[in-house]
């Protein structure tokens, strides 16, 4: 995978550092490198890039107040030297926040973050296109169609994949894969052994999923999550 990339930095020395890591990064494409924030404005607009790596603190229009204008779509890294813009960098869903002198150690750690996210951005696109996916189960590999699926049961390394029919199908897999790969909110992580097509979601006791006989937890990690679901979709 390649990812169309961008550098906003007012210094000539850390952007140019900046692009000589660039070009070492095989899935890195540099589509720019601009010294300020409003020069940048226009071509990504109209061009806009998967990562951008954005300095903080700049002349007429500071990294931060730039990343709110942003696609939504463009994820950032943020470059600078001052720590005290971390906690306002992550308020803007930042995939990363890198500190001066830049080693390139520390940039390919976090670049590889970002290929990361890509990549099971990119496998969730599918999964919301074709609506399906391959489960291995007793040696076989078995088509699931992602509108067949109840909920999901994690046991120990194994999964269990309750579908709408009455059928299971187990598999050795992550419960954290799954989660990773399956299109949110549409599945939700209700605990660590729940997974929940919250669109199939019927009845709600006591902030338990109800089917049929089977009552499914909410757990404290995971309740806000839920709850913001259950707001979108609730008449007050």
């Amino acid at each position: 995978m390649t990812i169309n990339c961008a550098i906003i930095d007012d210094e000539p020395l850390a952007a140019g550092l900046l692009e000589s890591y660039v070009a070492k990064t095989p899935y890195l494409d540099l589509q720019g490198s601009y010294n300020s924030a409003i020069l940048a404005m226009k071509d990504l607009r109209n061009n806009p890039v998967q990562l951008l790596f954005l300095d903080i603190q700049m002349p007429e229009l500071s990294g931060i107040e730039f990343a709110k204008i942003l696609p939504r779509d463009t994820k950032i890294i943020f470059t600078t030297a001052f720590p005290q813009y971390a906690i306002e960098g992550y308020k803007v869903n930042a995939l990363d926040y890198l500190l001066k002198p830049i080693s390139y150690e520390d940039f390919l750690r976090s670049t590889d973050k970002a290929l990361e996210w890509f990549c099971v951005a990119q496998k969730q696109d599918v999964y919301r296109q074709d609506r399906f996916m391959f489960v291995k189960s007793d040696y076989k590999l078995f088509r699931v169609s992602l509108d067949d699926i109840l909920y999901i049961e994690g046991l120990k390394d194994y999964v269990r994949i309750h579908l709408k029919n009455g059928e299971k199908i187990m598999s050795l897999m992550s419960m954290k894969k799954l989660e990773d790969y399956l299109p949110r909110p549409e599945f939700l992580r209700t605990h660590r052994s729940f997974i929940v097509r919250m669109s199939e979601v019927r009845t709600i006791d006591r902030f338990r999923i109800v089917f049929g006989d089977t009552f499914i937890p909410v757990s404290d990690n995971y309740k806000d999550d839920v709850q913001k679901y259950l707001d979108l979709h609730t008449l007050a």
